[in-house]
């Protein structure tokens, strides 16, 4: 079972290689742009792009004259698939956040062991 089904009903068969993504629309037409971070001699786009046809839906304005408006809204297909990506964006994220945190506590226990050795060796020397 896969994290990112609607992803993989797009085709995008390898989510982590997803380097960035935009959003916009033109017309009546939600646009997905998707841009990989393909390695050096890869056959593979390097971006994609993803249309989804907005939904047309009347909302009726005065109930008193039943005049009605017509409104064009994103599918679920598309918010679905927006959702997914800002959910991989957010785990990519916290993921860099915790190689930061760990890379800051191991220089921090670099230096205490160096302290640490610096004072073993005063001892020693004052032996």
């Amino acid at each position: 079972m896969s994290d990112y089904p609607k992803l993989r009903e797009m085709g995008i068969q390898h989510p982590d290689e997803i380097e960035k993504f935009a959003v916009y629309t033109v017309g009546h037409t939600d646009i997905l742009s998707v841009v990989y971070d393909r390695k050096k001699g890869s056959l593979l786009p390097v971006s994609r792009r993803y249309r989804f046809p907005q939904v047309k839906k009347s909302v009726m304005v005065d109930s008193g004259t039943r005049q009605t408006q017509t409104l064009y809204e994103s599918t679920p297909a598309f918010r679905d698939a927006l959702h997914e990506l800002e959910q991989l964006k957010l785990a990519r994220d916290q993921g860099q956040d915790l190689k930061i945190l760990i890379s800051q506590e191991l220089r921090h226990l670099e230096e205490d062991i160096a302290l640490r050795t610096q004072y073993i060796q005063s001892l020693l020397e004052k032996l």
